[in-house]
């Protein structure tokens, strides 16, 4: 159906002629009768009957117009969807309970006139393929092999997320008020779900390798609930968890902190190089600003040994 002729239409039946119609549309009257007539011919019904007083609505006219005039929103909403512009700033977060989300959230709190769409996309791939269509804005991800990025696509470091060891009452760690990175080694870490070849896999797969961990990856990812449960009841079982995970902690689960060197998780936000969201510089400008928390110990990134954050994000800047 022609959204010019049902506009047309809408604009006859708003000011009773079809002179006055044209002349808002900027086109001939015999130009606004041709659409009119050619609606009414894929309609099968007349819309208007003519007279002295100008062009007045038949009874299918009357019933058709709401719809008409719906039609016409649909376009124009579906149409400022994908005006930057107009439409929110698209931004994927890998996880909505992940750091990344919060620091989204953060974001909305200082600019609440930022319109936000969040998205979760499943791997990197995937979200850097978005970003180069468009359907996206920005991505928050690790970005672990830079020279591998798509030449349209820019990243910067944003926060270094340090990680925690999560643990049971009944296991021989819950006690511990901290735990070497190295002595990890003899325990049984608990990650499942991880895929091979995705930026979590990457980094857990150079932790394992430099400190002799055994990440074990095995059985479905039944979601977050199902691990703290697993690891709550567990005396073998730990995991890992980041600083800014959003969940609510089972009362039992202890949280150990990691030492010498303190795991981190190096986020970092992509973005298509030729994309003029308005609020796009917004959320880069507030992420330039936003500070990792001071550790009391080293840090450790894949290919980072024994840096401060400060240090580790200015080498991969």
């Amino acid at each position: 159906m022609n959204t010019e002729a049902l506009r047309a239409f809408v604009l006859v039946t708003e000011h009773g002629q079809f002179q006055d119609a044209a002349g808002e549309l900027g086109i001939t009257q015999q130009a606004v009768s041709k659409r009119i007539a050619a609606l009414e011919g894929l309609l099968g019904v007349p819309l208007f009957t003519r007279g002295r007083r100008g062009a007045e609505l038949t009874a299918d006219g009357q019933a058709f117009l709401p719809h008409a005039k719906a039609v016409l929103l649909a376009a124009q909403a579906a149409v400022a969807s994908v005006q930057p512009t107009s439409r929110a700033l698209r931004v994927d977060v890998l996880g909505r309970r992940l750091a990344s989300a919060d620091l989204v959230i953060d974001f909305h709190g200082r600019h609440p006139d930022v319109d936000i769409d969040v998205i979760t996309l499943s791997s990197s791939q995937a979200a850097f393929d978005a970003l180069l269509s468009g359907s996206i804005d920005a991505a928050f991800r690790y970005v672990h092999d830079p020279a591998a990025l798509p030449g349209a696509i820019a990243h910067a470091p944003v926060y270094d997320e340090q990680q925690d060891l999560l643990v049971g009452p009944r296991h021989p760690l819950s006690r511990s008020t901290g735990i070497r990175l190295a002595a990890l080694k003899d325990h049984r870490v608990w990650v499942p779900g991880i895929v091979a070849g995705s930026e979590w896999g990457d980094y857990y797969g150079a932790m394992a390798e430099e400190f002799g961990i055994h990440i074990d990856s095995t059985g479905p990812n039944f979601a977050v609930e199902h691990l703290l449960d697993t690891i709550t009841d567990s005396a073998t079982l730990a995991t890992f968890v980041g600083s800014r995970t959003r969940i609510a902690w089972p009362a039992r689960v202890r949280r150990i902190p990691i030492r010498h060197p303190t795991p981190a998780y190096p986020w970092s936000l992509a973005w298509h190089t030729v994309n003029h969201h308005p609020a796009l510089d917004k959320l880069r400008d507030y992420l330039r600003h936003v500070p990792t928390p001071p550790l009391e110990t080293d840090t450790w990134t894949p290919g980072e040994r024994g840096v401060t954050p400060a240090e580790a994000r200015t080498a991969r800047s």
